[in-house]
């Protein structure tokens, strides 16, 4: 089976080079592995090394919010961060135009540190009347390295406690922030949701919504400390995340916890990621509207 998204050199993706990109992109195998086995397929005279090479991120082409925008002020924070990495951390805060204080979110990126996706993430939310803050996860190792294999590598290698515990601590300063009206929401990808269900345990009544794309679900042991509302962000093929929701669903319902969730028809994993063939244009953008709706329902003073 073909899949019908493309790049901008309208190279057809086909359903195993997917699967080997997702196994790749979650750390299963080194670029030269996937590079590799992706050389062994061949559909339609079209080779999968062609679309594996069409499947690396393009950020460039990707950006959709310019870091001058005159609607937003950003700038690279640092702040203490207990117990984490290395007692300190570093994110892009986006703060809006005009008279504060505004309602707070905080942007938790992939497995592979706050790439310039991520950035145009936080950006955006910033042009939407939220102050936001998108947490590097790396900047104790150096940030960031500027393309997504090393950074993979990276955020793997880190103590994933610590790593979690900075998001915590990023959290609270961005709850805490002379711009923030202290009602904080967190949105997150891949990873990122994975630890956005992490911070509805860890905080309590301190977040006050969610939104996880394609993220890990919390165990079940854990969800009765959850007080914030939860919108869960689905792609309707992914298998791996996918499974864990009934048993995840079930423990909400059972504790009757405020949440929601939208499984979005022929997306993948990483769908809202614009920067690869995986962006479905569509959901993505009825994705992201529901989301800024839900923060702005949920976040109001």
């Amino acid at each position: 089976m073909m899949d019908k998204n493309t790049d901008s050199q309208d190279v057809v993706i086909d359903d195993a080079v997917y699967e080997l990109y997702d196994e790749y992109c979650h750390g299963h195998m080194d670029r030269r592995e996937f590079l590799q086995r992706c050389g062994a397929i061949s559909v339609a005279g079209v080779s999968g090394l062609a679309m594996a090479q069409a499947l690396m991120p393009r950020y460039a082409e990707a950006q959709t919010i310019s870091f001058t925008d005159e609607r937003i002020k950003p700038s690279y924070q640092t702040y203490p961060s207990p117990g984490g990495t290395s007692g300190e951390m570093k994110g892009y805060l986006v703060v809006p135009e005009g008279e504060g204080p505004f309602p707070a979110v905080l942007v938790i990126h992939e497995n592979r540190g706050l790439n310039p996706y991520i950035e145009d993430v936080a950006r955006r939310f910033g042009t939407m009347g939220f102050v936001a803050l998108a947490p590097d996860g790396l900047y104790p190792v150096g940030g960031y390295p500027g393309n997504d294999d090393d950074g993979r590598e990276l955020q793997k290698s880190l103590d994933q406690t610590q790593l979690k515990t900075d998001m915590l601590n990023s959290a609270r300063f961005l709850k805490d922030h002379a711009t923030s009206n202290g009602k904080l929401g967190a949105v997150g990808f891949c990873w990122g949701g994975g630890t956005v269900n992490y911070l509805a345990v860890e905080m309590g009544e301190g977040l006050a919504a969610g939104a996880p794309f394609y993220g890990a679900a919390a165990p079940s042991d854990d969800v009765p400390a959850i007080s914030a509302k939860l919108m869960v962000q689905s792609a309707e093929d992914d298998e791996r995340i996918n499974a864990m929701w009934p048993e995840f669903e079930a423990a909400l319902a059972a504790e009757n916890k405020d949440f929601v969730r939208h499984l979005y028809p022929g997306t993948r994993h990483g769908f809202h990621n614009n920067s690869t063939p995986r962006f479905n244009e569509e959901q993505a953008a009825i994705a992201e509207e529901r989301t800024i709706k839900f923060f702005a329902d949920n976040l109001k003073a």
